[in-house]
C-alpha cells in the first residue's frame, strides 16, 4: 500500500520530467544579446541614415550638407540648438550666456562664424568638438553610428541649417524685442 501511494505521489513529478514538459522559456532558440550578431545585409541603411565617414573636424570643412534648409529643418535645429548650445553660446547665439566668459565660447552670430566658416566645418565642430566644447558627434569607443552625446548625423546636420540660415535672424529679433521693452 505505501509503495502504491509513495508511486502515485512520485507520478506527477516523473511524467513532467518527460521531453514534452519544456515550456517557450526553455525552448532552443536564440536569447537576446546571445551569441554573435549577424552581419547587416549589403547596401543596409541603419536607422540613423548614413554615417559620413571623416575621422576629424579638418576633414569635414569640405563636407556638403545633405539636409536641404526648410521650415522643419530650421525648426528642428533650433530646438535642438537651445538643448545643446544655448547654455553656453545662449539661446540666440550672442555669447551671452552665463558661462560664456568663463568657458571661451564664440558668439555664432558675428560675421566670423556666419561667413568665414563653412558649413561642414560647423558640423565637424559639433562631431568632434574643440578645445572646450564637447563632441556631440563622434562614436565613443563602441562600434556604432550615435555619438557620445546622442545627436544623429542628420540632427547635427539641422543644427547646422539654424547657426547658418535662422541664427542671426532669432538674434535679431530678439534684440530688438529687448530694446522695445526698455
Amino acid at each position: 500500500m505505501r509503495k502504491l501511494l509513495l508511486t502515485a505521489l512520485l507520478l506527477p513529478s516523473i511524467a513532467y520530467a518527460w521531453p514534452w514538459s519544456t515550456d517557450m522559456m526553455n525552448q532552443p532558440s536564440i536569447k537576446p544579446q546571445e551569441g554573435e550578431m549577424a552581419p547587416f545585409p549589403l547596401r543596409s541603411i541603419p536607422v540613423q541614415g548614413i554615417p559620413t565617414m571623416v575621422s576629424n573636424r579638418e576633414e569635414a570643412k569640405s563636407l556638403v550638407n545633405p539636409v536641404p534648409v526648410t521650415t522643419a529643418s530650421l525648426k528642428e535645429g533650433k530646438f535642438l540648438f537651445k538643448v545643446y548650445c544655448g547654455a553656453c553660446h545662449g539661446n540666440t547665439g550672442a555669447a551671452n550666456s552665463p558661462v560664456t566668459n568663463k568657458i571661451g565660447a564664440i558668439s555664432l552670430v558675428d560675421d566670423y562664424v556666419q561667413e568665414n566658416l563653412t558649413e561642414g566645418w560647423i558640423w565637424g565642430t559639433i562631431t568632434f568638438g574643440s578645445f572646450v566644447m564637447p563632441a556631440y558627434g563622434k562614436p565613443s569607443g563602441r562600434d556604432d553610428s550615435r555619438g557620445s552625446n546622442d545627436l544623429s548625423v542628420e540632427e547635427r546636420w539641422h543644427v547646422v541649417n539654424y547657426i547658418k540660415n535662422g541664427l542671426v535672424k532669432d538674434n535679431q529679433q530678439a534684440v530688438t524685442r529687448t530694446a522695445s521693452a526698455q
